[in-house]
């Protein structure tokens, strides 16, 4: 079996970066924090005396069987990713929603940004996103998403 389980985000302030995912995107906490130390961290990470902290988020959507996004920190975090869209690795973290102009609205109230504009693009099939990148308080990619089909295809003509 394989399965996905969860998606590890490093912060500089724990604490700031799961509230900001709580209050503007909705995720949720569920009780599973961490506070890990010892030789079987140091021997996983290959960092000596590592100190891993955090805690993981229910994200929107989904009921029991989750995946999480996992917002942990380090005694000690090195610099910077690029932060750019088309860095190579991983890139943005998406979130399906209702309102995407209302959704941006909420990332930059708390303490997020933007990165490009708001944009509409349909496919061959018919359906349409509505799509923006935005940033949140640490520099980290998200992309917030909204999906239509054409007007006939929603009235079921």
């Amino acid at each position: 079996m394989i399965r996905f389980a969860h998606t590890n985000l490093i912060a500089k302030n724990v604490e700031k970066l799961v509230d900001f995912y709580r209050t503007a995107l909705g995720c949720q906490s569920i009780g599973e924090t961490r506070d890990l130390s010892g030789e079987w961290l140091d021997d996983l990470t290959g960092i000596p005396s590592a100190h891993l902290f955090g805690e993981h988020l229910l994200l929107p959507g989904y009921g029991d069987l989750h995946p999480t996004l996992e917002i942990f920190s380090y005694d000690s975090v090195l610099g910077d990713a690029s932060g750019l869209v088309n860095a190579a690795g991983f890139s943005h973290i998406a979130f399906e929603v209702d309102d995407v102009v209302e959704t941006l609205a909420r990332v930059l109230a708390n303490g997020g940004s933007t990165v490009g504009k708001i944009v509409s693009s349909t496919y061959a099939d018919g359906r349409t996103i509505q799509v923006v990148y935005a940033k949140d308080p640490e520099g980290n990619v998200i992309e917030l998403q909204s999906w239509s089909f054409g007007a006939a295809k929603e009235a079921g003509l």
